[in-house]
């Protein structure tokens, strides 16, 4: 039954024809190598059997979990460059190599609108999942405006905090705002972009989130920067909102949705619109086919999550009557945002861990990893689409946000994080 195993894992990496070095430790002492011996290397340490047939039978979650559980040790680099190498030889593969250890996928894709199945009670508790952990722990790594999702990097050489500042002027700018328009902003994170748009741009905004930390630390914010009564945020179910609104903004919320529920969504957001409103939606999405979501992201971090192609998006869109305006798509935008996010976690990984304990440390700074590297190295990218309900609201050419990025750039003002 070993050899078995051995075998497998040994046909499968090797067929894998990695660029680097990964040098694997089996239990019972023996060190394999594979890969072209250039660039990377990563040596790791398998200390049980049982581990081992994990990972053939499923990587996915238990390579994961077999870090976070000690049973996978790093002897030279570390889950970033292990996932790096690994990454660097799949697309060199044949399909028919990856079976069986990829085979579970198939499973999952089957159940995935089981898993996604996202009523308002299960959504409420999908996202405090994430979003109530401790603020100290967001504090290690985001910006102090606390954004949570994929800065805006114009050029490589800017900060993190610039690069944030320009993805809500990028924002701004598509929503074409006017000072006095209402503005519903779905998923409000922290309040940071809400008090952008109320403080640089005059707007009257209404966020409203699930969480009950990031409602109560936006409300906060509202009030110590006096923006009370151009700023409210709620704790409550979109689909529970009334009204009509000039503008619509959801950043990072849309993969919490569920493919279940993608109609009922645009038909909400249509039903919410003024005649010449205009909506963008901020989220991950993949450029290849409909896919499944990861074991280890949908047990550990982002339960009932989803990341979207785009076909599955301009389906419900069409249906809903709403016209699609824009669409840009932001190649490697989230992998650098996620590689500062990662560098900073790293820097103070100490204080997660005494936070939490140590099994926590790794589960978030693999986390952080794998998702780097699925913008880095596979077909993850953001999608921001722009939609309204009548197609001649908006500009006859795209110059309107390049002009507004230029007029506005470096005068954002920055809302601070309440310490």
């Amino acid at each position: 039954m070993l050899k078995t195993i051995l075998g497998l894992l040994d046909r499968f990496l090797d067929r894998l024809q990695l660029k680097g070095s990964l040098q694997i430790t089996y239990p019972d002492g023996q060190t394999r190598r594979y890969g072209d011996g250039v660039g990377e290397v990563v040596h790791i340490e398998l200390q049980s059997w049982r581990t081992l047939w994990r990972i053939v039978v499923t990587p996915d979650p238990a390579v994961p979990e077999a870090y976070m559980d000690g049973d996978l040790v790093f002897h030279e680099g570390d889950p970033g460059t292990f996932l790096k190498v690994v990454y660097s030889g799949v697309t060199e593969a044949p399909a028919q190599d990856f079976h069986p250890i990829f085979s579970a996928d198939k499973l999952r894709y089957l159940l995935r609108r089981l898993h996604q199945f996202n009523p308002q009670s299960r959504a409420r508790a999908n996202v405090q999942h994430h979003y109530d952990l401790s603020r100290t722990l967001y504090d290690l790594f985001l910006d102090e405006d606390r954004q949570y999702s994929c800065a805006y990097f114009e050029n490589p050489q800017v900060s993190l905090e610039e690069a944030q500042i320009a993805k809500k002027r990028h924002l701004a700018a598509k929503l074409l705002l006017e000072p006095g328009m209402r503005v519903l902003d779905i998923g409000s994170g922290w309040g940071g972009l809400g008090l952008t748009l109320a403080q640089d741009h005059g707007a009257q905004v209404r966020g409203v989130t699930l969480s009950d930390e990031q409602y109560r630390l936006s409300r906060r914010r509202a009030k110590e920067a006096g923006l009370e009564d151009r700023a409210q945020f709620d704790l409550i179910d979109y689909r529970e909102i009334d009204g009509q609104f000039d503008r619509i903004v959801s950043v990072g919320m849309f993969e919490h949705v569920g493919v279940n529920h993608y109609g009922e969504y645009f038909k909400k957001a249509r039903t919410l619109l003024k005649d010449d409103g205009v909506m963008v939606m901020h989220t991950i999405g993949r450029t290849g086919p409909p896919s499944v979501t990861s074991a280890f992201i949908r047990k550990y971090i982002f339960p009932g999550g989803y990341i979207p192609a785009l076909s599955e998006i301009m389906s419900p869109v069409e249906h809903s009557g709403l016209h699609v305006t824009d669409v840009e798509v932001l190649t490697d935008h989230y992998a650098e945002t996620l590689k500062a996010w990662r560098e900073r976690f790293m820097a103070r990984r100490d204080e997660a861990a005494a936070l939490y304990d140590e099994r926590f440390a790794r589960m978030w700074e693999f986390y952080l990893a794998a998702s780097e590297a699925a913008f880095r190295y596979q077909d993850m990218v953001v999608f921001q689409v722009q939609l309204a309900k009548s197609k001649l609201s908006i500009p006859r050419t795209r110059d309107y946000i390049t002009d507004f990025d230029r007029r506005h750039g470096g005068n954002q003002g920055e809302m601070r994080a309440a310490e």
